[in-house]
């Protein structure tokens, strides 16, 4: 390669650069607005309903409200995150009404009670938004599929405040096995970009940093690895449930409206027999206080039901604050048992579960650094890895692809004992 060949590759590499430092901080500064909009609007509903308890009595009408608006939008068969998979792996539309429309759905659901969280919403809303600005610039397919990736990574950064685990979050479960490395750097500007911002506008990241040294004994590694195990189990059992749920709602409630209102008054009644609302809402400062002692060892049993009837009825919101609290609160029981601090036991649940159930591991670990620290990071990456292997290829997302099986290890060991 000549002097000229290489003056003119490092122009282009710069100008690639660029651009995308450009279109990275363009939507970063857009995810941040939308995520630090989202995070207070999010923050003042759940504190009015936590003021006024009689709202849990509007959640029917919130329901019925969530399904008109997606019938007056033309939504009635959004598939909500899969959606953004598709989009991604298929280049399959999206449509920029989404964004606002997931906005009030999930502001309808926390006000009035539903279990649900809010990270399906912020990817759909980073998707949706990218999808508009992709448009607008009239990008080719591959550049949209990385506005794509980009705008949701900005706004979970945006919402969560975890700008690492954001930036590769949304690589990792387009294609479990692989991460897409060309939108690697503009995914990484944007959720730093956005990180930032939204912080600047007041959000703050709910974490609970892990001080307490310990000692890496065989022991303690052996209750480490049977608390992984527990949760891989957790993680298939939690996935089942939710997809089952709503395949029998829809089996036997084929009307959205009427699904949505029994959905309702199944989740008023488990509320007033249990006479709190400890299970409505997203959840995360439960998780929290069960790591400081504060739980009770059928917590996450009892999320999980309230969870699975307020996604299968039709509300809005996410699964992944819901899996914080059921991942911690299990994390706690479990390390009750196992003789495990309960603030260790419940951050390797919360990451755990959070690994499981997305099959992202490489997120989860950067995902336990932004919200525990660095200190024990040897045992996350214990609990992540067996807990991902021994989930199968069960999910969250229907829309993921596998590029490899989880069975792999398994099948070379065989044709290896044939082969001898």
């Amino acid at each position: 390669m000549n002097g000229f060949e290489k003056l003119n590759n490092i122009k282009q590499y710069a100008v690639t650069f660029g651009k995308w430092c450009f279109f990275g901080g363009l939507l970063g500064s857009l995810g941040g607005l939308i995520g630090a909009g989202f995070f207070h609007a999010l923050s003042w509903v759940t504190a009015l309903r936590e003021s006024y308890s009689l709202l849990l009595f509007f959640l029917p009408l919130a329901g019925i409200l969530t399904v008109l608006l997606y019938r007056l939008c033309r939504l009635q068969e959004n598939r909500g995150t899969n959606e953004m998979i598709d989009g991604a792996n298929h280049n399959a539309p999206v449509k920029g009404i989404v964004a606002p429309v997931i906005f009030v759905a999930t502001l309808l659901t926390h006000l009035c009670g539903g279990s649900a969280g809010r990270e399906g919403a912020a990817l759909q809303m980073g998707g949706a938004g990218a999808s508009v600005v992709a448009k607008a610039f009239r990008l080719n397919d591959q550049a949209k599929k990385i506005f794509l990736l980009a705008g949701m990574s900005a706004v979970f950064a945006g919402v969560f405040g975890t700008p690492l685990a954001a930036m590769v979050f949304t690589l990792e479960f387009l294609a479990v096995g692989s991460v897409f490395s060309v939108a690697l750097f503009p995914c990484g500007v944007a959720a730093i970009t956005a990180s930032t911002l939204s912080h600047t506008l007041g959000v703050h990241v709910e974490t609970a940093p892990l001080t307490q040294s310990l000692s890496l004994s065989p022991q303690l590694i052996g209750k480490v690895v049977f608390l992984a195990a527990a949760i891989g189990i957790l993680g298939t059992f939690q996935c089942f449930v939710f997809h089952k749920s709503e395949h029998l709602f829809k089996r036997y409630l084929p009307s959205p409206l009427l699904r949505i209102i029994v959905g309702s008054v199944v989740i008023i009644a488990l509320t007033l027999m249990l006479g709190n609302g400890r299970y409505n809402g997203a959840g995360m400062d439960v998780a929290i206080h069960a790591m400081e002692g504060q739980f009770y060892w059928y917590d996450f049993l009892l999320k999980l039901v309230f969870t699975a009837v307020t996604l299968a009825a039709g509300f809005k919101g996410g699964e992944i604050v819901p899996t914080f609290f059921i991942g911690a609160t299990f994390g706690c029981f479990m390390g009750s048992v196992l003789g495990i601090s309960p603030a260790l036991a419940g951050a390797l649940g919360l990451v755990a579960l959070f690994c499981c159930v997305t099959n992202t591991p490489i997120a989860s670990l950067l995902l336990s650094v932004e919200l525990f620290g660095g200190n024990h990071l040897l045992l996350f990456a214990i609990v992540c890895l067996i807990a991902f292997l021994l989930s199968g290829k069960q999910g969250l997302y229907k829309s993921q692809t596998f590029l490899f099986s989880k069975a792999t290890l398994e099948e070379s060991l065989a044709d290896s004992t044939v082969k001898e």
